[in-house]
């Protein structure tokens, strides 16, 4: 026998090939969800960009009351949807009540905040998941496959090396396609993982730079 992939696969039993399927779909699972949280980071943060280049100039001002009545379309990214908040909570809340519209406009900004990370971490559970289990599920087809080999050569009735070499070989197939598959899920998640940890950064600074706004704002519609 030759120790080639498709020799290997031929010889391998049930339980094996099985766990290879397994690894294979959490492999493809896994580059499925990479793929798609590189394209929405991508368009999040180029929307985000621009919008913080538009409000900005806005902001310098001090006037909320253009900034909150402007319309910059639905791509406004994850800081777009956050400052977005605080502009709808400081229309509706009242001006004359100055820690009010400024508590109001904070507790909007926080919960959006936080609604825009988690959002940004949907699929991250599942590279996780793949990166931790998919070595105990390698290993568990090389155990069953040791076993396997073991078992041929009690029927045989003979021993060595050679008898359970090729047994050994296919067994450890399964724990190599585990590693395979985590590797690369771990070193993503935690790619993505420090993204997101970044943004949800940006976001909170961004958001006392625009509650700064808000309470000199404030200030000056309470001193009237």
């Amino acid at each position: 026998m030759q120790f080639t992939l498709t020799d290997l696969w031929g010889h391998m039993g049930l339980f094996a090939r099985g766990i290879v399927v397994v690894l294979g779909v959490m492999s493809v699972a896994s580059l499925i969800v990479m793929a798609e949280r590189l394209v929405v980071f991508n368009r999040s943060s180029g929307e985000s960009r621009s919008f913080a280049a538009k409000m900005a100039a806005m902001l310098a001002k001090g006037d909320l009351a253009s900034a909150s009545g402007s319309n910059l379309g639905q791509k406004v990214g994850h800081l777009g949807r956050v400052i977005g908040s605080g502009l709808t909570a400081w229309r509706v809340s009242p001006r004359s009540e100055r820690e009010v519209a400024v508590e109001s406009v904070a507790r909007a900004l926080e919960r959006q905040a936080q609604r825009e990370v988690q959002s940004l971490k949907r699929g991250l559970s599942v590279l996780a998941t793949i990166g931790s289990t998919s070595p105990f599920v390698g290993l568990l087809g090389t155990v069953m496959g040791i076993v396997t080999a073991f078992q041929q050569m009690a029927k045989a009735g003979s021993g060595g090396l050679g008898t359970v070499s090729a047994g050994i070989a296919e067994a450890l197939v399964t724990t190599a396609f585990g590693l395979l598959v985590a590797i690369p899920a771990v070193m993503a998640y935690n790619f993505l993982q420090g993204w997101v940890d970044a943004r949800a950064v940006a976001i909170s600074e961004s958001s006392n730079e625009f509650l700064d706004v808000v309470a000199k704002q404030a200030a000056g519609h309470s001193g009237q």
